[in-house]
C-alpha cells in the first residue's frame, strides 16, 4: 500500500494513515535529508508525533505492537516519499522489539520518553565480560542506521566469563548478548559518505570498557526471556527487518513508477515525433513495470499475511514459514531494485539531474539492495531447502 494505491480511507489511528499524513513533509524535505545526511528536527518531530518509531514497541510500554503485514505496508508508504526516512523507521522498529526481552522497569527507562529511539550496528562485533552485576563491554560497530537521532545505542557482543573463558550456549555456540547504553556514552565516527540512503546517518561507534548493568542487556535469540505475549514478538527480529526493508524497496519502486508517469505527462524527448505519453514503447514499458511491481507486492504481502495468520492463530513458526518469508522478501528487494534501474533508463537524460527524483531513487535502491536482507545468496538457501538439502546458513532465515 502507498499513497497512490490506497483504495479506501483509513482510520486516523492506523499507522498507514499516519504514514500518509507525514508523506508530503518527507517529499518536501528529501533534499535536506540528503544534504544533512540525517533526519532534520522538523521531520523527526513529525515522525514522533505520528508514533512512527513506536510501531513495534510493546503496548505495555506505550507502543502500538502492530502486525507485520501492516508494518511492511507502512514502510512502503514512507519510502515512496523518502527512502532514508523509511529505512530509519525500519531499523528503529526492529530495535524496539528488544523491549519485549527486558524487565519492564528497564524497558520503560529506555523506551519511555516519546522521542526514544534505539539504534545499533551490525553483528556481534563486541566483547562483553561478565561482572558481579552486569558486563564490561568494548567494541566497535558499523552501519548504525538512525544513530544520529537515537537516544540509546545497542552493542551486540560475544560473552566471556570474568576469567576470560567464553560463555557457551547449551548447543555449544558462543553466547551473545546485546547491551544498551545512552548514545552519549559512545564515541561516534562520521563515516557515512555513501552513494545512497544518505539520510540514514549510519555511522560507526565504539565503546571501551563501558559498564552495563544486567537489566540493560538482553538475548534476542532466547525466547525463554520474552516478557511480552504479543504475536509480533514470536518472530525473530530478522523477519521484521526483512518485511520492513522489502517494504522500503517496494516503496522506492512505487515512487519511481509514479515519477515516470508524471514525467511522461509533460515531456517530449528531444528529436521525438511525439510526447512520452503518446509513445507506444513507453505505454508498453510502463504497463509491464506496473505488472511486475504488483506481482512483487502481491507475493510479499500474501506471504507475510499467511505466515502472520498462522502464528497469530497459535501455530509455531516453522522452517517452511521462514523459507517462504525469505523468498518473498529477498525477491521484492532484488527485483524492486531492477525496476528502479529500468525506470531510470527510460526517463532519459532527465534522470541524471538532481532536481528530478530519478537519480536519488536509483542510488537509494542500489544501496538498499546491498544490505544483508537483499543478499542474492538467500536464493541458494531457499533452493537448497526446496531440494531437501541441508541449509548452507540459518543466520538470515
Amino acid at each position: 500500500m502507498d499513497a497512490a494505491t490506497v483504495a479506501k480511507p483509513l482510520a486516523e489511528t492506523d499507522p498507514r494513515a499516519r504514514a500518509l499524513s507525514v508523506a508530503p513533509l518527507l517529499r518536501a524535505a528529501t533534499q535536506r535529508i540528503e544534504l544533512d545526511r540525517e533526519l532534520p528536527v522538523d521531520v523527526l518531530d513529525a515522525l514522533h508525533a505520528q508514533r512512527m518509531f513506536r510501531m513495534l514497541l510493546p503496548k505495555s510500554l506505550g507502543g502500538d505492537e502492530i502486525d507485520l503485514p501492516t508494518w511492511a505496508e507502512t514502510t512502503a508508504i514512507l519510502s515512496a516519499a523518502d527512502a532514508s526516512t523509511a529505512w530509519c523507521v525500519g531499523q528503529g522498529g526492529g530495535c524496539a522489539m528488544s523491549a519485549a526481552f527486558m524487565e519492564p522497569a528497564a524497558a520503560q527507562h529506555v523506551f519511555g520518553p516519546k522521542n526514544a529511539v534505539l539504534a545499533w550496528g551490525a553483528g556481534a562485533a563486541g566483547k562483553a565480560t561478565a561482572t558481579k552485576d552486569g558486563y564490561r563491554i568494548s567494541g566497535k560497530w558499523s552501519f548504525a542506521s538512525g544513530s544520529r537521532h537515537a537516544t540509546w545505542l545497542g552493542a551486540h557482543c560475544k560473552v566471556f566469563e570474568a576469567n576470560g573463558s567464553p560463555r557457551l550456549r547449551a548447543d555449544g555456540r558462543h553466547a551473545e548478548i546485546t547491551g544498551l547504553f545512552p548514545r552519549a556514552t559512545a564515541t561516534i565516527h562520521d563515516v557515512w559518505q555513501v552513494m545512497g540512503l544518505k539520510g540514514t546517518g549510519s555511522d560507526s561507534y565504539e565503546v571501551n570498557d563501558v559498564v552495563v548493568p544486567a537489566e540493560l542487556t538482553l538475548d534476542r535469540d532466547d525466547f525463554d526471556e520474552l516478557r511480552v505475549e504479543g504475536t509480533v514478538y514470536k518472530f525473530p527480529t530478522t523477519m521484521a527487518y526483512s518485511a520492513g526493508f522489502s517494504g522500503v524497496m517496494l516503496g522506492i519502486a512505487r515512487g519511481a513508477l509514479d515519477d515516470l508517469t508524471a514525467l511522461a505527462m509533460a515531456k517530449t524527448p528531444r528529436g521525438a515525433a511525439s510526447s512520452m505519453r503518446d509513445s507506444a514503447n513507453l505505454q508498453f514499458d510502463l504497463a509491464r513495470f506496473e505488472a511486475r511491481w504488483r506481482a512483487l507486492r502481491a507475493l510479499q504481502m500474501e506471504t507475510v499475511r499467511a505466515v502472520w495468520a498462522s502464528v497469530d492463530g497459535g501455530a509455531p513458526l516453522t522452517m517452511q514459514n521462514r523459507i517462504d518469508w525469505r523468498l518473498a522478501t529477498t525477491h521484492a528487494i532484488n527485483e524492486g531494485a531492477q525496476i528502479v534501474m529500468e525506470v531510470y533508463r527510460l526517463a532519459g537524460q532527465t534522470a541524471i539531474f538532481e532536481e528530478h527524483p530519478f537519480e536519488q531513487r536509483l542510488r537509494d535502491a542500489l544501496s538498499a539492495s546491498q544490505q544483508v536482507q537483499g543478499r542474492t545468496s538467500h536464493y541458494t538457501t531457499v533452493g537448497r531447502h526446496m531440494l531437501g538439502l541441508p541449509l548452507d546458513t540459518t543466520m538470515f532465515v
